[in-house]
């Protein structure tokens, strides 16, 4: 075997574990038990919750309005209306702040850096909502299930709120997918849960650290927030309860521009992995840094699915058929443990019914792949179609 003959081979070991991965931490996590934990009773700390918006705030009222809905009593809310006509904002609680900074800001973390300097309470943690967000009234309250456990980093779960094409639908059985594999197993597995941007939450100070060390331009704050806080060895616990209902990208313009920020994010993040990997064998091996780095380096799911389709194809028009056969099983093994991760969550029937449009939606993440040198300049946040009853 030659050297090119070995590149070609580790190569696509590097691509083809992508599709084995879930299957890996399926097939662990089975194997454990897990430990489960008293809920102490008494907890009820402050919490501030940011509300960011960028331009729009058209949705901004239904999400206070689920916020003040919400069983639980010691909180703020705090609204960053960045570059936003707020004029026809109008709150008559006392646990609502709006806030319209008076330069723009452009992003998020300056946009939560703001609201903590407005502070108008002591509060001991933060919690980050998008504008297009609604919270389940016991949001906070399943937090505090893991706080009082001593984490200092919690993410929640995102359900969508609309299932209105089969763009949304598709968006959410990916997002059910991650939740599955990079939020419950992953923490459950001894790491941490990946973060997803709203629907998370983090003690004050740790936050207060983080942006003192960090200012993060355009999108992918939360992917290097996650990556600084597993480099401190912190594990950021997955609240599955925690439920924040998150607007789905129902459009295909919308979803090209979406995508090609969120790519944009990887191939300027994703080296971070490789830093936790190292900083698992410094630290004797830390599981936590170890599974998370892995993780981290993994490509977004589209781009390992279609280099791998590329690889079976070629291995086939050269005759490779051992190694044929292997990607062909490592296909249905991924395709196996994707419909599993379906299976062990409560799924709306729409969602398995648009399973069948996923060759368009990989067309339209093809087209993000193509802007994805323009991505921070189309915009810093997605921009939802609103619709106005007459």
């Amino acid at each position: 075997m030659d050297a090119i003959e070995i590149l070609l081979i580790s190569l696509q070991v590097l691509i083809g574990y992508n599709l084995v991965l879930p299957a890996f931490l399926f097939l662990i996590w089975k194997s454990r038990k897990v430990a489960q934990h008293s809920i102490p009773v008494a907890f009820e700390p402050s919490y501030a919750i940011v509300v960011t918006a960028y331009e729009q705030i058209d949705l901004i009222p239904a999400v206070i309005d689920s916020i003040l809905k919400l069983n639980y009593s010691d909180f703020i809310v705090y609204i960053v209306a960045d570059k936003c006509d707020t004029s026809s904002l109008n709150f008559v609680s006392e646990k609502v702040v709006l806030l319209k900074p008076p330069v723009t800001l452009a992003s998020n973390t300056r946009s939560h850096q703001y609201a903590i300097e407005h502070f108008v309470k002591k509060h001991d943690y933060i919690t980050i909502i998008d504008s297009d967000n609604l919270v389940h009234k016991e949001y906070l309250n399943e937090l505090n299930k893991q706080f009082s456990l001593g984490y200092k980093a919690v993410q929640g779960i995102r359900e969508a709120k609309n299932l209105n094409t089969s763009y949304a639908c598709l968006d959410a059985a990916r997002d059910l997918y991650y939740h599955f594999y990079d939020g419950k197993l992953l923490f459950e597995l001894g790491s941490s849960s990946t973060l997803s941007g709203s629907g998370m939450a983090f003690e004050l100070k740790l936050y207060q650290d983080f942006l003192k060390e960090n200012d993060v331009k355009g999108a992918g704050f939360d992917k290097v927030l996650q990556a600084w806080i597993v480099e401190k060895d912190f594990r950021i616990s997955f609240a599955g309860n925690a439920i924040v209902y998150d607007e789905k990208t129902s459009a295909s313009g919308q979803l090209v521009q979406q995508r090609s920020r969120w790519i944009n994010t990887w191939f300027k993040y994703f080296r971070l992995g490789f830093r936790l990997i190292k900083l698992s064998i410094a630290n004797s091996s830390s599981k936590n840094q170890l599974f998370f780095g892995l993780i981290v380096l993994r490509p977004p799911l589209f781009i390992f699915l279609l280099l791998s389709l590329l690889s079976l194809t070629l291995n086939l028009i050269f005759g490779h058929f051992i190694i044929s056969v292997i990607w062909l099983v490592s296909w249905a093994l991924f395709i196996g443990f994707f419909l599993l991760s379906l299976y062990y969550q409560d799924v709306d029937p729409r969602i398995i019914s648009s399973l069948r449009n996923i060759p368009k939606f990989i067309f339209f993440q093809i087209l993000s792949l193509i802007n994805v040198r323009k991505a921070n300049r189309i915009s810093v946040a997605t921009k939802h179609q609103v619709k106005h009853e007459s």
